[in-house]
């Protein structure tokens, strides 16, 4: 199983969610939204499998490198 890590590139905040655990998601589905200096960032799973584990809520305050959540494909 090929796992991959998402994590936030900037401070930022958790503007949407979009997701949850167990969702099913493709290559370039966005998973969470963030906005950081008046500015709304989607955040893009690079793979097509399993979200296995979300580690953010809405209006929750980022740091640079956080980990937003965790994909992982067959």
């Amino acid at each position: 199983m090929a796992v991959e890590e998402i994590h936030a590139e900037m401070v930022s905040s958790v503007w949407k969610v979009l997701v949850q655990p167990g969702a099913q998601v493709s290559a370039g589905d966005t998973l969470v939204i963030l906005e950081s200096m008046k500015m709304e960032i989607p955040v893009l799973t690079e793979r097509t499998g399993t979200v296995q584990e979300l580690h953010v809520v809405e209006g929750e305050v980022l740091q640079e490198g956080d980990l937003i959540a965790i994909v992982a494909s067959a």
